[in-house]
């Protein structure tokens, strides 16, 4: 394990900074997030309505109390307002103040209440037996339904906002880093392992997801619901001129914090090793399935298999390890609440409280267990989303791309060469050129040879600037590769590599690859003249241009793979064509139809070739040949060959080899 990786790991607290950036995706869905946060208030100011009409409801139900009421409410009623009962006076005073504050159409005058709206009534507010009428509790009751139902709906649009807002961010997050990964160096890809990458641009993003979106919702509604359960437990305290419920309502938060926030430093630590382990579990799968011919050909599905199990089953214990953490925090939370709860209870029983000032201290204390409950449970999967988003910005930070001058120059055409400058490259710390100069002149063939690991495919490289050199300079044209914008370098130069590479769509998809706009008349001529149309349209393949090459172009044979390659270039139309040992791995018959392809399309082309096959080059205008990145020869097939030197013992080699062959 890396410094660097155990450094990650042993980050406990939420990073502030690393938790705004990842809310920073959210910024250019403002107008979403706010109206999801508005009516996350709504929910707060529903439920505090609903708090509020809870002890008016128990107290409707309650015996009225025979005493004499000289509030200065009570002195302000006319005589026709009151109805000699201080308990029905005091509730019809609230109902009253409801009626004008809410508009209701409810009118009261004595004993009386009349409803002016939908359905016209009137009844006396309290029963012969002194009891209050049903329709006044009903009315409260319905108070509270509405209460209830204006906080359910925003609830519920909150939480469809903020998923909206999540799901969203996430899918930036992971185009994000796939643009982040795809403009990386070829050097950066030498040195990280693919599963790897992929575990980090879905699972580490599908973990975020979460946080960004459960979370924030959490977030944003359950602050304000705690806040008006602790306004509802203030104002019952206040009246009942206690506020013990109020104090042990905050203790029981400050107990909880605690605990959640130990927790959450280990769970944070631990779902980072998870999150590293399912990418070794990715990584295993992506490389096997990718080299399963060679597992076929050995036979070894089942060391595979033994192999995987065990990857696995590291993973299974690391996330059980996570599971452990998360499942303690909700017993916790729940522990804390039920012993305050009990502390209040034999408070309140010992001091003889009412029953009305019991429902209203306790009604937003039990209501605000679930607000405090997701809090917790919000906290455990900000620290999940918090490992995985340490994994995802490491791997977005990384700058291993090539870089592009703020004034660089387009590559309009080419009209006069291609020159090495006394060239250096190394990879890591070892040396793979070392002082190469050379020129290729408009219009010819310069070809490269040498055994492998002479540094032939590292010039290919370099001339297409898929590497920058650590000394000299390559020109084109008189101008440094680097002063070019890669865009245009890239239309200029075209590549036929060894091996094909074709993507998992149709044969005429990837012969346009590059150029999308291309016809299918221009298609088919590109496939005609790279000696590919007879193999794609003469019934060896069913649906012709359209059929389906597979992954990695799995249906086609090697030569016709290479063959639609060479296509893709014709198509592509680049004055400089690059061609690294695009016939080595083919039979005879087959590279004979490659080779005619590459004929044809090198003419009227620059055309640096990396040989492997000498066959292959005899024609080129020139020949060099390296050795251990430096240049020992140089010239014609003819010339080399008068030489007796390097070229032809390999040559000879080769030619020997050929005939017993």
């Amino acid at each position: 394990m890396s410094h660097h990786h155990r450094h990650s790991e042993e980050k406990q607290p939420i990073n502030l900074k690393l938790y705004l950036r990842l809310l920073g995706f959210t910024r250019k869905y403002w107008f979403r997030l706010s109206v999801g946060i508005f009516f996350g208030m709504l929910v707060g100011g529903s439920l505090l309505f609903a708090l509020m009409i809870i002890p008016q409801m128990v107290s409707a139900v309650e015996a009225p109390m025979q005493t004499a009421d000289r509030s200065p409410a009570a002195v302000k009623r006319t005589a026709a307002e009151t109805t000699g009962d201080p308990q029905l006076d005091k509730l019809l005073d609230q109902l009253r103040d409801y009626s004008r504050r809410l508009s209701l159409p409810v009118e009261i005058h004595g004993r009386e209440v009349r409803i002016t709206a939908i359905y016209p009534c009137s009844f006396e507010v309290a029963n012969p037996d002194g009891r209050v009428a049903w329709q006044l509790f009903a009315i409260y009751g319905l108070g509270f339904v509405f209460a209830w139902a204006a906080k359910t709906l925003g609830e519920y649009l909150n939480k469809y906002y903020m998923h909206w807002v999540g799901i969203r961010v996430v899918a930036d997050m992971r185009a994000h880093i796939f643009r982040r990964l795809v403009d990386q160096s070829l050097r950066f890809y030498g040195k990280r392992d693919v599963g790897d990458l992929i575990s980090r641009a879905t699972n580490d993003t599908s973990m975020m997801e979460h946080c960004v979106a459960q979370s924030v919702s959490e977030l944003t509604c359950c602050p304000v619901q705690l806040l008006a359960c602790l306004c509802a437990v203030w104002i019952a305290c206040a009246k009942a001129h206690t506020y013990t419920l109020l104090f042990i309502l905050l203790a029981g938060m400050v107990v909880m914090v605690v605990p959640i926030a130990v927790m959450g430093s280990l769970i944070r630590k631990v779902c980072r090793a998870v999150y590293a382990r399912i990418a070794v579990v990715i990584s295993r799968m992506h490389e096997v399935f990718t080299g399963i011919r060679v597992v076929k050909a050995y036979h070894t599905e089942d060391m595979e298999t033994e192999k995987f199990e065990a990857i696995n089953n590291r993973y299974f214990k690391q996330q059980i390890r996570a599971i452990r953490l998360q499942l303690l925090v909700t017993p916790m939370t729940e522990l804390v609440a039920v012993a305050g709860t009990l502390v209040f209870l034999i408070f309140a029983y010992g001091q003889g409280t009412s029953l009305a000032t019991l429902s209203a201290m306790l009604s937003p204390a039990f209501m605000a267990y679930k607000p405090l409950k997701e809090l917790s449970k919000s906290f455990t999967y900000i620290q999940r989303s918090m490992a995985a988003a340490d994994r995802y910005f490491e791997t977005v930070d990384q700058h291993s791309e090539l870089p592009e001058k703020a004034d660089a120059v387009e590559l309009a055409g080419f009209s006069g060469s291609i020159e090495l400058e006394d060239v250096t490259f190394s990879y890591d710390d070892r040396r793979i050129l070392d002082h190469v100069s050379f020129s290729i002149p408009r219009g010819s063939t310069v070809a490269i040879v040498g055994e492998t690991g002479s540094g032939k495919s590292t010039i290919a490289n370099l001339v297409a600037r898929f590497y920058d050199t650590d000394s000299g300079r390559i020109l084109i044209d008189g101008v440094d590769v680097r002063d070019y914008t890669i865009a245009s370098l890239r239309k200029t130069i075209g590549v036929v590599t060894q091996e094909a590479i074709l993507f998992n769509t149709t044969i005429a998809e990837n012969i346009a690859y590059g150029n999308p706009s291309a016809t299918r008349e221009e298609i088919i001529e590109a496939a005609v003249q790279a000696n590919a149309h007879n193999f794609i349209a003469e019934g060896h393949h069913s649906d012709g241009y359209d059929t389906n090459v597979g992954e990695k172009g799995f249906k086609l044979s090697g030569g016709e793979k290479q063959r639609v390659s060479i296509a893709r270039a014709i198509l592509r139309n680049p004055p400089i064509l690059i061609l690294d040992e695009a016939t080595s791995a083919l039979d005879t018959v087959t590279e004979k139809l490659v080779q005619d392809a590459l004929t044809r399309v090198m003419k009227n082309r620059t055309v640096l070739a990396i040989a492997h096959r000498l066959s292959t080059i005899r024609n080129a205008d020139r020949i060099i040949v390296l050795h251990e990145g430096h240049i020992i020869e140089s010239g014609t097939h003819g010339e080399l060959l008068e030489k007796n030197g390097a070229y032809r013992k390999l040559y000879d080699t080769q030619f020997v080899h050929d005939t017993e062959a």
